[in-house]
């Protein structure tokens, strides 16, 4: 798929497996690890309103049409975890600026997400929902549950209005992720979605893009013709 042609959903194809044995044939579904370009899975779990200070219950389908964040962290009461959330909560505002909805989710219960709330300094004044996915469900879905601790892995999915999948990030849990880069991401998605111009490596409303959807013919090998190193890196 060229970087031009746009976030079209990638389609599962199926393959038929043949046996020896018997001469059995068995159909499997021919899939990549990535959500990326995929439709995102749908779910429903308790979740924990850290704004109204009430529990509640969320499902996708609460966020069809809408930019959506989905984002996974191993515990409450850890210590990289809350930075995260932190960082998130911070940027709150602009990300709802952008009409894009934030949501927490960790294999803890909501009791433990509102205690969680309630106790951490870092948390204070948090607006963040948070999901409880204590039997992993949601994040085997997604892709990022690490069975053997029953936590999940720092997964963050980037959904459009489509409900495709238009971008992940998965880490391990020991190095927490940046929130002014993925802020920057949602900008240029949104950005590329909508004038059909692609996005250079970091990209930044006001800075150029690649026009491909009109000059595409005399784009190709000559990327450097529109644009230098040194705007690329300004």
């Amino acid at each position: 798929m060229a970087c031009d042609s746009g976030s079209k959903p990638i389609e599962e194809v199926e393959t038929v497996v043949s046996s020896n044995d018997n001469n059995i044939e068995k159909k499997e579904k021919n899939m990549s690890s990535s959500l990326v370009l995929r439709k995102a899975p749908e779910f429903k779990m308790e979740a924990y309103d850290s704004k109204t200070g009430h529990y509640t219950e969320v499902s996708s389908e609460d966020y069809k049409g809408k930019w959506t964040v989905v984002c996974f962290y191993p515990a409450d009461f850890t210590f990289v975890c809350p930075t995260e959330i932190a960082a998130m909560n911070a940027k709150y505002d602009e990300f709802q600026e952008l009409n894009t909805e934030i949501l927490a989710i960790s294999t803890d219960t909501k009791f433990s997400h509102k205690r969680f709330v309630e106790t951490e300094p870092l948390l204070k004044g948090l607006k963040l929902t948070i999901g409880a996915d204590p039997t992993g469900t949601v994040a085997r879905a997604f892709g990022v549950m690490i069975e053997e601790e029953g936590v999940a892995l720092r997964g963050r999915f980037l959904i459009n209005p489509e409900g495709t999948v238009v971008a992940q990030e998965v880490q391990a849990p020991m190095v927490g992720r940046n929130v002014h880069e993925f802020l920057r991401q949602v900008r240029a998605w949104q950005h590329a979605e909508s004038t059909g111009e692609v996005c250079p490596a970091g990209w930044k409303p006001g800075k150029k893009t690649l026009p491909v959807n009109t000059d595409v013919e005399q784009m190709t090998g000559r990327v450097g013709d529109y644009i230098t190193i040194e705007e690329i890196m300004s």
